[in-house]
């Protein structure tokens, strides 16, 4: 419990967090957040990680002149391909087992199945579109491997995602993050933004229940 509390508030104070570490920390902050998204993207075991917010809030940061917006899309565009390359290739050699033999806590059902619609709905773009849906971004690569999707295939659609999500929301912290009434309401705005990138998935959910009833 403890530990879901202070995910909660590292996520929603995610802009004082990553001032204090760009302060404490200065250039390491680099590795620190190539690391997170990395994580996040590349291990089936870290879907919980922040990472549209904390997109946002480091292309607002990198406004100010704190970070190297440049520096960072490249980075993290890095970060997001290698970390579903990995993810991908551990679907590919160990995914059958895991998914029988539920080694993984995390690798819950429910996530596997909500995955499985999007690639049912939008085929091999789902490595794209997943990008943008929490969650389903961590197991979309898992599942490709696990299936019969050639990595020559995977891999192109994967640098497409990867540096259009790393893009799309650090350009929007970066022009957007310090318009005083975003600025002024950061907390609400992270919140915004964790509820519109569920939105694909909890639709999917709402329809996909709806046909099962009938």
């Amino acid at each position: 419990m403890e530990f879901i509390l202070t995910l909660i508030n590292l996520i929603l104070h995610i802009d004082q967090h990553l001032v204090w570490l760009v302060q404490n920390y200065g250039i390491w902050i680099y590795f620190i957040v190539f690391l997170i998204i990395f994580c996040e993207t590349g291990l089936v075991v870290t879907p919980f990680l922040p990472g549209d917010s904390l997109l946002f809030a480091l292309g607002a940061i990198a406004a100010i002149g704190s970070l190297n917006i440049t520096l960072l899309i490249i980075l993290l565009s890095i970060a997001a391909i290698l970390g579903d390359t990995v993810n991908y290739w551990i679907g590919n050699w160990f995914g059958p087992g895991i998914i029988h033999k539920r080694k993984i806590k995390f690798l819950k059902k429910e996530y596997l199945e909500k995955t499985q619609r999007f690639y049912e709905k939008y085929g091999v773009k789902t490595v794209i579109f997943a990008r943008f849906v929490p969650i389903v971004r961590t197991f979309a690569p898992f599942l490709a491997g696990v299936g019969s999707m050639k990595y020559s295939k995977f891999i192109s659609y994967n640098i497409i995602g990867g540096l259009s999500w790393i893009s799309v929301f650090l350009l929007g912290g970066y022009f957007f993050g310090n318009i005083p009434i975003i600025k002024e309401n950061f907390t609400f705005v992270i919140i915004a933004i964790i509820i519109i990138s569920f939105m694909p998935a909890i639709i999917e959910y709402i329809k996909h229940k709806r046909e099962s009833i009938v």
